[in-house]
């Protein structure tokens, strides 16, 4: 079986796409998109990309019908949305659909200052330090928040109970910054490939989640739960935590087959144009975990697009 044959729209289109703050990931994977699918629609095509934040807020956005396609991640934490469950409490989005999931990846990590003297989840709550924890804001929308709270709440740790005080910022960026200028002296916190990571991982002990915690969130919420190797992070053990992987690229059911099938096609075809932005850095620290394979692509947590299945059925196996 052969590659599938390129698609053409013959008609002009307009779409509406949303990525991230405006010049990471989610907004690369938009720009590549953009291209080739105007390479292959009609002559007055137009495409507009707008800044979003990357978690509940893409989901929304695709099912109140604001945008046409949106990107979420992790992937993991979108399946909630179908059935209007954790932050989508009261607003079911049963008509949401997956085009492709474009491989990230990552893990969430809770961190703390060596200076604690602290080695455990146990430890640390028999410690009852008065912790500046950074992360971000748990509002509903941001995922990383939403994953934090979860799991200082199912671990029972309390940091403001304790004396101690949340930081909450929107990216990872500004969260290890308090840890690096020592106004944190504990984060949780995803993007674990960024170099800033680096720079504070060497002051600070990591710390595994416990098991009844990953097991909990895996059957409650669907989140799955990874490893991250040891010495990924400078002096980190070998470090049992919350998967926080993938990029997942929604749509509606309202979106037309052949738009749908051939972005899938794209995805899938012109991969290379994606993966030669970040070939000069290791793919196991690559914002996207490259080299890209059509079939995973297709491998989603929320149902397909009826068009976009139709290109991953089409693939040889």
């Amino acid at each position: 079986m052969g590659r599938p044959d390129e698609p053409r729209i013959d008609r002009s289109i307009t779409l509406h796409l949303q990525g991230d703050w405006g010049q990471y990931n989610l907004h690369r994977i938009c720009g590549w998109i953009s291209l080739e699918l105007g390479d292959r629609s009609g002559p007055h095509t137009r495409i507009a990309i707008w800044n979003g934040r990357g978690g509940a807020d893409a989901v929304h956005a695709v099912a109140r019908g604001q945008v046409d396609i949106a990107l979420s991640t992790p992937s993991a934490f979108v399946t909630a949305a179908l059935d209007g469950g954790g932050v989508y409490a009261g607003e079911a989005y049963p008509h949401v659909r997956a085009l492709g999931v474009l491989p990230q990846r990552d893990r969430l990590v809770l961190g703390v200052h060596k200076s604690l003297g602290v080695s455990s989840v146990a430890e640390l709550r028999k410690a009852r330090p008065a912790l500046s924890l950074a992360t971000s804001m748990h509002d509903g929308i941001n995922h990383v928040g939403w994953a934090a709270h979860e799991v200082l709440t199912r671990s029972e740790i309390d940091v403001t109970g304790w004396g101690g005080r949340l930081l909450e910022d929107e990216r990872p960026f500004d969260s290890i910054a308090h840890v690096r200028a020592g106004r944190a002296d504990a984060i949780i916190h995803e993007a674990i490939m960024v170099p800033d990571w680096q720079e504070i991982a060497p002051d600070l002990t990591f710390l595994p989640l416990e098991p009844h915690v990953l097991d909990g969130l895996r059957d409650d919420l669907g989140w799955p739960d990874a490893v991250l190797p040891a010495g990924y992070l400078p002096g980190q053990d070998e470090l049992h935590t919350l998967d926080f992987s993938d990029f997942l690229l929604l749509t509606t059911t309202d979106l037309p087959d052949d738009v749908a099938y051939t972005i899938a096609w794209i995805l899938g075809e012109t991969r290379d144009a994606l993966e030669r932005q970040y070939r000069h850095i290791p793919a196991d620290r690559s914002p996207v975990t490259y080299p890209l394979d059509p079939v995973a692509i297709g491998t989603s947590p929320v149902p397909l697009h009826p068009g976009a299945a139709a290109y991953y059925a089409a693939l040889p196996r």
